[in-house]
């Protein structure tokens, strides 16, 4: 299929307004937008407080009538795109006559005095917005600070029949509590709707007239109540559509020790987005569309599909039944206990009644065509399924999972409590994978392995499997009591991902993916947009936004950095497994995990982690440590570490922090280390006069950063000179991170910065290597988008010249060391991003080989990604790469096709990507993040997408959620480059019109300040790269 007609003249053209702010934003003769209030107005920054949300009215759903209300129509926020004179893919330059849209007006020469009339105005005008000032002023409940007004509490406004919905808070009742749930369900696939009966046991708390639950998009069409032995009566149901709450509401008082019984038939249509019970479809080998229906209930969702008390603390068992055609399989929580022929020529499949408590975001059921690979582990069937087509590519996944289930049950004292445990791969799922309870779901990317898949790939595959397995234990079995403590599931998952999978399979080189991992944490944590790490949560956008590198990275970068301070190697160990058997069952906070390290004494060196911890969960931010000496005296100094450096000064935030070091005497071995724990804001300690340099945060275990000062960095810059393998490659990387860290602070030059970098030809390692390049990277492509030809010309030849040697070392055959396969990955990709000769010239000979061998020839799976990237720049080679991408099997391979595509620099081809990804025929939607991060790699496709994103953000917010992980990926591809006024206008105004629609998003405030970090860093800086020799 050609998807281009080559005939039309017509091509997609850039947003002709950014290209000229971007190019020319330095020109004095071009208008600031952010001085030209014709152009823009001036907005404040936005803050996440300023949001106010008024809840619709309830409504009354009337037993047995069986129809929703139409939705309040939403605001149509015309895109700021339009709002800028800019639309998307159906422009060209000669569309407009003026060459620029914005025309300087020259400012009068002198100006008159105003009138006796226009003072007398003025006046009076002050006068009252000063008495309209004090009476909002004193107004109680309102302070105006920050924060704003309070929301008020409407939510029981009048229905349509003056009935009131009698709850207003985010969080259900604690009166009633679920102990069972009886499910039936009846997808229909012809239609894409199913039926659902949902029968709740509950018991009553406390004394009540109401039982408020979830409900969301359910065309609920009967309803009944029984309480104890009474008589089953029908009731009628109050909604909040706002909340997604349904209630009824009693006129006597249920007693507390009552049992009662709530009974719902409804319908509803199988979600079109990736959440709740949704559907899909994919193409099989013979081209044949086969549908499916799968459920994806966390955080949120499990009100979609039936209604329930969809909160983490509402734990209760569920017995599941759904009803299909014959030709469908079905799997969910636990053993399909019996299948029985009904009506219609349905088959009813009927599961066990779980044996643990669970709460319902994670329930799971998927209906469809899947085959099983299994093995029995421990007295546990242990199965992978996939689409028939892809059996084959289970086998990694069987070993993995075999190997870790063993790993846990021994780590943990627990075994894996359900009789069953599925894998299942899923052809179109957002998520990398859904640690649901004995039905762990996951994209097929994340599972899938093929015959010529390479270590890298096999280890992120392994990686995701190690973390949802995890979550049978922290998550499931133990529950965060809300989403606030969200990272007592996700950061010890991510945590035991990195330490099962060092002991179960040594040769992924875990811990060097663990490394970058928590520089990443410190990154996003350094914005003073971050959060803490247990924060409250108050609405359906903050839970999601919980699912972010703070809750996952940092959270498990604590854990590790606890675990390395804790004496002893069993303190850690035994303090979790007290807290998994002690809970088990149960929710938790924060607290409670400390309390539980602190109480187990291995030694007497006991250190009281909850007085050490409560400071790392309780603060957004970490600490920069400054190390300064004097004679045997070294003295540390904390303070926090905010890029947003105007507001460090107001800070007096402290963390009990264990501080590791080493020395020039012996800095290799973890015998070397030396322990300080840094509790005030200035300590000292004593080390030899004799010592020439200390490096803290040995194998950066901690959780801080480190300026040694201008001494210090000599010292430590003229020993990897010297003999950089006097330190560790955890070391030597951590200093690259830290020096970087600072430039952008402002408390280091970037000539110091280039002077640690000097040694980097000796280099051999995979994680320094890496973090310089991505840390260089990042200022190229800042200065790409700014147009800036001469700081881009010159900052290539340093990576080039830098690099070269390494560069030139990399071989283009297969590669078995994971560590080797990911430098070679990164090196070549930017020796040929930058046009490397030798690169582009090995890439293109390679897919001519691949092509004419029609497949046969195997390119190696490190290596794909920029050989399709260097094809994709030719128009020929980009038909044959798409042509290919069609057809290919192996998910992992289609991918990196995919992102070869999306690499080129044609205007049309980026256009028609986005186009398609959103549509999700040819590309699946569940691409589309992936699609947009490579494509704003490059001038041209950022600011295409960035257009793109503006003008369809409506419809992706529906698919994906406002606030999801998903959106915040898109948001940080979009807008982490930017580093002009004009951009920063651009961004700020999209989302102040988009109000209730995202402009509240914590992902927003981290793009606004991530583009004024950009400005000032290059308003510092750029000068001097401009005169780089």
């Amino acid at each position: 299929m050609d998807p281009f007609d080559y005939n039309s003249t017509e091509r997609a053209s850039l947003p002709r307004n950014m290209i000229e702010n971007s190019m020319f934003e330095e020109e004095p003769d071009i208008v600031d937008l952010a001085r030209d209030s014709t152009a823009y107005p001036t907005f404040p920054a936005l803050d996440p407080d300023e949001a106010v949300y008024e809840p619709r009215s309830s409504r009354l759903l009337v037993r047995g009538l069986g129809e929703n209300d139409a939705d309040d129509d939403e605001e149509d926020c015309e895109s700021s795109a339009r709002l800028l004179g800019m639309s998307f893919m159906n422009r060209s330059a000669n569309q407009r006559s003026n060459p620029s849209p914005y025309i300087r007006q020259t400012p009068p020469r002198s100006c008159s005095a105003p009138s006796a009339r226009t003072m007398v105005v003025c006046v009076l005008f002050l006068a009252i917005v000063a008495s309209t000032t004090m009476v909002l002023y004193f107004l109680p409940g309102c302070n105006f600070t920050k924060r704003g007004c309070p929301e008020q509490q409407n939510n029981t406004s009048n229905s349509t029949d003056g009935e009131l919905f009698p709850w207003a808070q985010y969080q259900l009742p604690r009166s009633v509590r679920p102990l069972s749930y009886d499910l039936t369900l009846s997808p229909d696939f012809s239609t894409m709707e199913f039926s659902g009966y949902t029968v709740i046991n509950m018991i009553v708390l406390h004394n009540t007239k109401r039982i408020v639950l979830h409900s969301a998009n359910l065309n609920i069409t009967k309803a009944t109540f029984k309480l104890g032995d009474e008589a089953k009566t029908d009731v009628t149901l109050l909604e909040n559509k706002t909340r997604e709450q349904i209630a009824v509401k009693f006129p006597e008082e249920l007693k507390a020790g009552q049992h009662c019984v709530l009974t719902l038939n409804y319908t509803a249509r199988l979600s079109h987005t990736y959440d709740g019970f949704y559907n899909s479809s994919y193409i099989d080998h013979s081209g044949k569309k086969r549908v499916l229906a799968a459920s994806q209930f966390e955080p949120l969702y499990a009100r979609k599909a039936f209604p329930c008390f969809d909160e983490p603390s509402f734990k209760a068992t569920f017995l599941v039944k759904i009803n299909r055609k014959p030709e469908y399989m079905t799997i969910s929580n636990m053993p399909k206990a019996k299948s029985t022929h009904i009506a219609d020529g349905l088959v009813q499949d009927e599961f066990a009644k779980t044996s643990v408590n669970m709460s319902t975001y994670l329930v799971a059921f998927v209906v469809g065509n899947f085959i099983p690979a299994n093995r029995t582990i421990s007295d546990t069937l242990v199965s992978v399924y996939s689409v028939p087509d892809k059996k084959e590519q289970t086998g990694f996944a069987l070993d993995t999972v075999s190997k870790l289930l063993e790993f846990y049950n021994d780590f943990f004292e627990i075994n894996y409590p359900l009789p069953k445990l599925d894998l299942v791969a899923i052809p179109d799922f957002l998520a990398g994978a859904m640690e649901n309870w004995g039905l762990i779901t996951f994209r097929e990317t994340n599972l899938l392995v093929g015959r010529n898949s390479s270590l890298m790939e096999k280890q992120l595959v392994a990686s995701v499997i190690a973390h949802e397995l995890a979550h049978q234990w922290f998550g499931n079995l133990v529950t965060m009591s809300w989403w606030s403590d969200l990272w007592l599931n996700e950061g010890f998952a991510t945590y035991m991902q990195f330490t099962s999978l060092q002991t179960v399979l040594p040769q992924l080189d875990m811990g060097n993916f663990f490394l970058d991992v928590r520089f990443r944490a410190l990154d996003k944590d350094a914005l003073n947009s971050s959060h803490p790490i247990s924060t409250e949560v108050n609405s359906p956008e903050q839970v999601h936004e919980m699912f972010d590198s703070v809750s996952y990275l940092k959270g498990a970068s604590i854990l590790l950095m606890l675990n390395a301070s804790l004496p002893g190697d069993q303190q850690f160990r035994k303090g979790i497994i007290q807290y998994l058997k002690q809970f088990a069952g149960l929710n938790t906070d924060t607290d409670d995990l400390w309390n539980s390290l602190t109480e187990v004494k291995v030694s007497n060196q006991h250190l009281n982690v909850s007085e050490m911890m409560r400071s790392w969960t309780s603060q957004k931010g970490f600490p920069l440590v400054t190390v300064s000496r004097k004679g045997d005296e070294v003295t540390l100094k904390q303070e926090i570490f905010l890029l947003t450096s105007e507001n460090t000064k107001h800070t007096s935030s402290l963390w009990n922090n264990p501080v590791m070091y080493v020395n020039d005497s012996c800095s290799l071995t973890p015998e070397c280390r030396q322990l300080f724990i840094l509790k005030t804001k200035t300590e000292t300690f004593k080390v030899p006069e004799t010592v020439k340099w200390l490096k803290l945060n040995y194998k950066n275990t901690g959780f801080y950063i480190v300026d040694y000062g201008d001494k210090g960095w000599d010292a430590l810059t003229s020993a990897m000179s010297d003999n950089f393998q006097v330190l560790t490659q955890e070391d030597r990387a951590s200093l690259i991170h830290n020096i970087f860290a600072l430039s952008k602070l402002g408390r280091v030059s970037f000539h110091q910065v280039i002077s640690l970098l000097n040694y980097m030809p000796k280099e051999t390692e995979m994680n320094p290597v890496i973090e310089a390049m991505l840390q260089l990277k990042e200022i190229y492509q800042m200065l790409q988008k700014r147009y800036e030809r001469g700081p881009v010309i010159r900052i290539r030849s340093y990576i080039l010249n830098l690099f070269g040697v390494l560069m030139d070392k990399q071989t283009w055959t297969e590669e078995e060391s994971v560590s080797k396969q990911k430098m070679r990955s990164v090196l070549l990709e930017m020796a040929c991003e930058l046009e490397q000769e030798k690169c582009t010239q090995q890439a293109k000979a390679m897919f001519k080989k691949y092509i004419e061998s029609n497949g046969t020839f195997h390119i190696p799976a490190d290596l794909q990604r920029v050989v399709f990237s260097v094809a994709a720049q030719s128009d020929e080679d980009w038909e044959s790469l798409f042509t290919m991408y069609q057809y290919a099997t192996y998910d992992s391979e289609k991918q990196k096709m995919l992102q070869g595509l999306a690499s080129t620099q044609d205007t049309q081809k980026i256009a028609w990507l986005l186009k398609e990804g959103l549509n999700g025929n040819l590309i699946k939607v569940q691409n589309l993040e992936m699609l947009i991060h490579t494509i704003c790699q490059s001038y041209v496709g950022n600011l295409l997408a960035w257009d793109f994103v503006q003008q369809n953000w409506n419809q992706l917010v529906e698919i994906f959620s406002i606030g999801s992980f998903t959106i915040q990926k898109i948001l940080k591809s979009l807008t982490s480059q930017f580093s002009t006024q004009s951009h920063l206008n651009q961004v700020q105004w999209f989302f102040l019109s988009l109000k209730e629609r995202g402009s509240q998003m914590r992902s927003v405030q981290a793009a606004l300040e991530t583009i004024r970090l950009n400005q000032r860093w290059m308003e510092r800086n750029l000068p001097s790269l401009r005169e780089w020799p």
